[in-house]
């Protein structure tokens, strides 16, 4: 028989309140609309300051002299909660450059102090191979224990080690550097194989140049300041940053040779250095929380220890309901001390750290007439811990004063027992429906009323959306709960007469939906296209029919979009046998595939005669008036670029009638020697969209869309409601590609960021009530997206916000334009509601040219319901509470008298989803 002390517990939060008082308060805290989801809750809002009243801690007489404790008898709740979190290690990556025993030779330590797998992924610049980034090393400094990748790499796990500074126990692997003038550089990258997560220095390779070689670079390890470029070799190897060598003597001439190795360099000296960079680890940690709850027999009120064994300041987020609707209210003071109201909807208050400074605890009186206390833990800004996605729910009142599995069993049986009773009454159900419908209906009213209401608006809307999303989850349960007491009776209706299928390269069939098949580290493996191949067959049971594939071209940097030799497919990710196998495969299983084409800049294979890299060799030896006029890094004799320049690569003339031929003889012989179906086309900013209706033209794929990306309108850091300045732009080079491709929707994906991460829904409609995006002025040329390589996987140059990927593929699903599901997310947990979203998509034919309509449900739209002789829509909504429930409403008519008659009647089949995000 366990018990619990009372009196213990007082005397402690008492005790505890005393010496809070010198700790520093939680006064900085974010209080606006909060929204629950499976792995936390986010809070977004300004930040304000928060005053924090002091409470007198309830004095509770529970006994006169002896501490009374919490017997099992007298122990109305008790469970203990498993709590599972990420916590962040920080840890630092060690590189030293040293002279070993033999003072010929140098070595190179690579340590990581951190626990975990820890994998090199490792190889060499060539000074005579200006055209990869990565080779083998030699035999000779491989170390014991590495594995060959492909032709490029070497795999070394790092072993344990005490030889650091400190005495720590750090993971380490040490190379043997050998004098050799044709190493340019080691680069490398360290993986966590426990994890699979890989650890790059400033999004890049980590890369220790070896030769006064190359020129500027963020990337570099060991640099040292003051160290000038080596004259003429700054080019296409990558150019590395400051040098580690130092002169011995003069540089010679280095004439004008335009090819590198060409070029005698001087004898240099290495330097030996050590530098130590930072590296965050996420771990998973188990933690738990224990609650209890006690009546008082005098004050009749309930008594809550809250018991956790969390690290620093924990803070609860509570509230109490009446009944089983779970609605927050404050419960009546006295409160516990250091607590806070959150926006009059909840109360915040830090739990007190306990005996020995391990774990923290908290007791929380409720009044009699509560029958739930309700709460989330708080540990930071953004780390939230819930119930498997929902609040924790203590059951006060006596009907819920028994263990969970207990609790649902009891729900069961008393939901048996009174269909049985309302049966044996003859209860109508479509009665209780009904009643349900005219609450929704009545809550959708209040909504619109608060509209006219200046103060307070956004509050009273979320706690209306919030009751409506209880009582269609209640109208859901009820479904889901009841057998049919009738006989279904099979009516057949007449089928729409269906438009047929318009193919074009802008909008395919209009049914697309898009999976780009890679991230940013997909070419690590040197066998992507192997892999892809073996996931053909589930992307298209998933529903997929088109396939974006990375760059397939010969590339300076491993990702492929610094393209060199554009007819060389042997890339990082595959050989050109590989690429042409994985093409036949998902063509085999209904899917197209799109090749990543990179038509604004091309990296040159030799300088001119000033040392400059602008003359390209290769099948497509173009010379410097290939290249643009007003790019000053490359000194071109072409024009003017006719867009933007991206200043890492030479930019391409495409108004050179050379160029422009020799590009879409390029295109359609991909098309046929690979089997291309169509072209994703990167940077298209960089050239008018004339010509890019040339190139479609000429290769007439099944489906093309660009990546037109730039910034979207701020004022003083807030995202502008009006964005239509930005979608005018992207929309702007459709029309000037005379409509022959589509383009990503850049500027719905920024409303997604700043509409789901802060609840700005009203951010989804522009001022005509349209979708405020390029879907919303030319859905069937809108190719929508939430992520891609560049904005998420491993640069996350503009991630989508955490936990709320979801609520945006709910969007994207559900409104016309091309939807494009990024690989990283249909691989992971969120599989199969993706999965449910593609087929609720195909079965209604939700298509890119579908109709948006953002109506607010009165009896007005009811009206207009029913002027319609045929509808099938979906009906989204996206509340702020617990993320988002799909409704799909076939509407129609049944005609029973097989005339145009007025005497028809209304079926309505209503079907909900749910989807905890």
């Amino acid at each position: 028989m366990s018990s619990i002390a009372l009196d213990p517990l007082l005397y402690h939060c008492a005790k505890a309140k005393h010496r809070f008082h010198h700790r520093p308060r939680f006064n900085m805290l974010k209080p606006c609309s909060f929204t629950y989801c499976p792995n936390k809750l986010l809070c977004h809002g300004r930040k304000t300051f928060v005053h924090y009243n002091s409470y007198r801690l309830p004095t509770f007489k529970a006994t006169t002299t002896n501490a009374p404790t919490f017997q099992s008898t007298d122990v109305l709740f008790k469970e203990t909660f498993p709590l599972k979190r990420n916590e962040k290690l920080e840890g630092r990556i060690s590189v030293k450059l040293a002279q070993g025993k033999d003072h010929n030779k140098w070595e190179l330590t690579v340590g990581c102090n951190l626990a975990g797998k820890w994998i090199l992924h490792w190889g060499v610049s060539l000074i005579d191979d200006s055209g990869s980034e990565w080779d083998q090393p030699p035999k000779e400094m491989i170390p014991p224990g590495s594995i060959t990748i492909k032709d490029y790499a070497i795999e070394t796990p790092l072993k344990k080690s005490s030889s650091s500074s400190s005495g720590d126990v750090v993971h380490e692997v040490k190379i043997d550097l050998a004098p050799d003038k044709t190493i340019a550089a080691i680069n490398f990258v360290l993986k966590d194989e426990e994890t699979g997560i890989w650890y790059q220095h400033k999004g890049r390779d980590f890369k220790v140049p070896l030769l006064d070689y190359c020129g500027e670079d963020g990337n570099i390890v060991g640099a040292k300041k003051g160290l000038g470029l080596w004259p003429g070799r700054s080019g296409a190897l990558g150019q590395l940053s400051n040098l580690l060598v130092k002169t011995e003597t003069n540089s010679k001439d280095q004439g004008s040779s335009s090819e590198s190795g060409d070029t005698k360099e001087d004898k240099k000296s290495l330097e030996g250095f050590y530098e130590e960079l930072p590296i965050v680890k996420e771990v998973a940690v188990d933690n738990s929380i224990s609650v209890s709850v006690k009546k008082c027999p005098e004050t009749t009120k309930y008594l809550l220890y809250l018991e956790s064994d969390l690290p620093g300041d924990v803070v609860v987020h509570w509230g109490a309901c009446r009944d089983d609707t779970r609605k927050w209210e404050i419960p009546a003071a006295p409160h516990p001390p250091e607590t806070t109201v959150f926006k009059n909807k909840a109360l915040r208050t830090l739990l007190q750290p306990k005996e020995g400074g391990k774990g923290c605890s908290g007791v929380f009186t409720i009044e009699e007439d509560f029958g739930g206390f309700l709460f989330v833990l708080k540990q930071n800004e953004n780390s939230w811990l819930n119930y498997k996605g929902d609040d924790f729910y203590i059951p006060l009142s006596s009907s819920g004063n028994l263990p969970d599995q207990q609790r649902k069993s009891k729900l069961k049986d008393s939901g048996a027992s009174k269909k049985s009773g309302e049966e044996s009454e003859g209860v109508s159900v479509t009665a209780y429906t009904d009643g349900i419908i005219k609450e929704i209906r009545n809550l959708v009213t209040d909504i619109s009323s608060q509209k006219t209401k200046k103060k307070k608006t956004k509050e009273a809307q979320e706690n209306i959306l919030q009751e409506i999303e209880k009582l269609a989850a209640e109208a859901y349960s009820i479904f889901r709960s009841s057998a049919p007491t009738f006989t279904e009776e099979i009516i057949e209706m007449p089928k729409p007469v269906e438009p047929p299928v318009r193919i074009s390269s802008g909008t395919g069939s209009g049914f697309e939906i898009l999976c780009q098949g890679f991230n940013w580290e997909s070419h690590k493996s040197g066998r992507w296209y192997m892999e892809l191949k073996e996931k053909a067959a589930e992307l298209s049971s998933l529903g997929f029919t088109v396939l974006w594939l990375p760059p397939p071209t010969e590339s300076v940097s491993p990702e492929g979009y610094m393209p060199k030799d554009l007819y060389n497919l042997n890339s990082r990710y595959g050989n050109i046998d590989e690429l042409k196998d994985v093409v036949k495969t998902f063509h085999d299983v209904g899917i197209k595939v799109l090749g990543d084409a990179v038509l604004n800049h091309r990296c040159a294979h030799f300088k001119n005669q000033n040392g400059i890299w602008n003359i390209f060799g290769g099948r497509l030896n173009w010379d410097d008036r290939a290249v643009v006029s007003d790019d000053p890094h490359f000194q071109g004799r072409g024009n003017k670029s006719s867009g933007d320049n991206f200043h890492a690569a030479p930019n391409i003339d495409h108004s050179q009638d050379f160029v422009r031929n020799d590009i879409k003889e390029w295109l359609c012989w991909l098309r046929k020697e690979i089997g291309y179906d169509g072209w994703r086309l990167d940077f298209v900013r960089g050239f008018w969209g004339g010509y890019v209706k040339d190139y479609l033209d000429a290769s007439e794929p099944y489906f093309a869309v660009g990546e037109y990306w730039d910034s979207l309108s701020y004022t003083y850091g807030e995202m502008d409601h009006n964005q239509d300045a930005h979608r005018q732009r992207i929309v702007d080079w459709i029309n000037a590609t005379n409509g022959t491709a589509g383009a990503f929707d850049v500027t719905t994906k920024g409303i997604l960021h700043s509409a789901l991460d802060r609840c700005e829904y009203w951010r989804l409609s522009d001022e005509k009530g349209k979708p405020p995006g390029v879907v919303g002025w030319w859905p069937s040329r809108a190719v929508t997206f939430i992520e891609n390589h560049d904005t998420g996987s491993t640069q996350g140059h503009w991630r989508f916000p955490g936990g709320k990927e979801m609520q945006g593929y709910a969007y994207l699903l559900t409104h016309p334009g091309t939807p494009s599901v990024f690989y990283d997310h249909i691989f992971s947990h969120y599989k199969s509601e993706i999965a449910a979203l593609i087929s609720l998509r195909k079965r209604n034919k939700v298509n890119c040219r579908s109709v948006v309509s953002i109506v607010n449900f009165s009896k007005k739209f009811e009206r207009k319901i029913k002027e319609i002789d045929y509808l099938n829509f979906i009906f989204l909504t996206l509340s702020p509470s617990s993320g988002c429930f799909f409704f799909l409403f076939h509407i129609y008519w049944i005609d029973n008298n097989n005339s145009n008659s007025k005497g028809k009647d209304l079926k309505t089949e209503y079907i909900l989803f749910p989807f905890s995000v």
